[in-house]
């Protein structure tokens, strides 16, 4: 009888426990809660009678049952169901998108890149008046630049800093598998060549340019950094994923079965081990929030996806000595998604001379999405002030 390898693999994978490194993008420990509709916001997709009982009174129920009945594998559908729900989502009660800011523009634009992937971004500006500096976004996993960073950005291009952000391949309304990243390196240059259009636009010739990632956009951010060392005037690092917690790395037996799955189910997908909201949101109600991210993918990480990941926090860690530009490094102190000690373990290593970390008592992952809403300010301004210093020495040395 043949010997068949995907078959082999399946059965393998079923065999061994739940691998632990996806806990490092998931949870680094456990959090008391009480199971109910907040502790089930990131499953959404995958139970439509929680999030309809959730969406009840809020949205039609015709446009419910379309949505919740979407494949969101591929980018096509994806974007037809952002665009069916995007009313509802900026409709919802939340701080990010109760904010009037006069005199903001935005533009949404799909471009094919060098590798002939079709990319979806999105840009914030002031309309009156020349941006202060260019603010490059990187989201973070399973998410998009169209929900809650969109309305991170409308705040920061209040303050006159024209915010530019993609999906990656995989996420959000870019083409690719959704959730799938066969190479984080080709993720990273596919980032690196849309911001380097970004910068060579001649309407912004002469602007300070910032690297802005979020959690696992903060390892994005620093590969981008590490491929461009002086092409950057600095970075924002928001509970950036930069090292797995050593409890929870796979040993070296676990780590070679992974690779092995990897390179033969590659896009397979394993059980997530926790509620990714109940963790990273510390306000039940914003929890309950994130169902409306319908786009966002939010089923069980893919097998190539996590591997990469893993290798990619690897690297990190043993390159943050590297770091050399100016840095601003925002962490809840009671992160329990990328830990807050890694962040300390940044700042400390980094040979940047130009470096501050924000730590934010008994806040938790998503600062600037789940936390009660004068801190989510709070954290929004510490930025645009960094950024405001940062600015101001750039254009006053030119």
């Amino acid at each position: 009888m043949a010997w068949k390898p995907r078959a082999f693999a399946k059965v393998l994978l079923a065999a061994l426990p739940p691998p632990p490194l996806l806990t490092a993008f998931v949870s680094r420990g456990s959090r008391p809660t009480t199971r109910g509709a907040g502790a089930a916001a990131m499953s959404a997709a995958a139970a439509p009678a929680q999030a309809s009982r959730k969406w009840e009174g809020l949205v039609d129920e015709a446009l419910e049952r379309e949505v919740l009945g979407a494949c969101l594998d591929q980018a096509p559908e994806r974007r037809r169901v952002r665009e069916a729900f995007k009313d509802v989502q900026l409709s919802i009660d939340h701080c990010l998108f109760k904010g009037q800011y006069s005199g903001i523009g935005t533009k949404e634009s799909y471009e094919r890149n060098s590798r002939g992937v079709e990319i979806f971004s999105k840009c914030w500006f002031p309309e009156n008046h020349r941006m202060k500096a260019i603010v490059c976004l990187c989201h973070g996993y399973g998410d998009t630049c169209t929900f809650f960073l969109d309305g991170v950005a409308r705040k920061i291009a209040s303050a006159g800093y024209g915010v530019f952000a993609l999906d990656y391949p995989g996420f959000g309304l870019s083409e690719g598998l959704h959730g799938y990243i066969p190479s984080f390196d080709t993720l990273v240059d596919d980032v690196a060549e849309h911001f380097a259009k970004v910068k060579g636009n001649p309407e912004h010739r002469g602007l300070p340019s910032f690297i802005f990632g979020q959690s696992m956009g903060g390892a994005v951010a620093l590969k981008v950094h590490f491929k461009q060392p002086n092409e950057w005037n600095g970075a924002i690092l928001v509970a950036p994923m930069c090292k797995i917690a050593d409890d929870v790395v796979p040993p070296w037996p676990v780590r070679q079965v992974l690779i092995f799955m990897a390179k033969l189910l590659p896009k397979e997908k394993l059980v997530p081990q926790k509620d990714l909201a109940e963790l990273a949101f510390k306000e039940k109600k914003k929890q309950e929030q994130c169902s409306f991210n319908v786009i966002a993918y939010k089923d069980k990480p893919r097998l190539r996806t996590a591997l990469e990941m893993l290798n990619t926090t690897q690297e990190i860690e043993r390159r943050l000595e590297e770091v050399s530009l100016p840095m601003i490094i925002l962490h809840g102190e009671s992160d329990l998604v990328t830990d807050p000690a890694v962040s300390k373990a940044l700042y400390e290593k980094a040979k940047s001379q130009d470096k501050k970390l924000c730590l934010y008592k008994g806040a938790y992952h998503a600062i600037m999405e789940g936390e009660p809403d004068d801190t989510i300010f709070q954290v929004i301004d510490d930025i645009i002030s960094w950024l405001d210093q940062h600015s101001t020495k750039k254009e006053g040395s030119s």
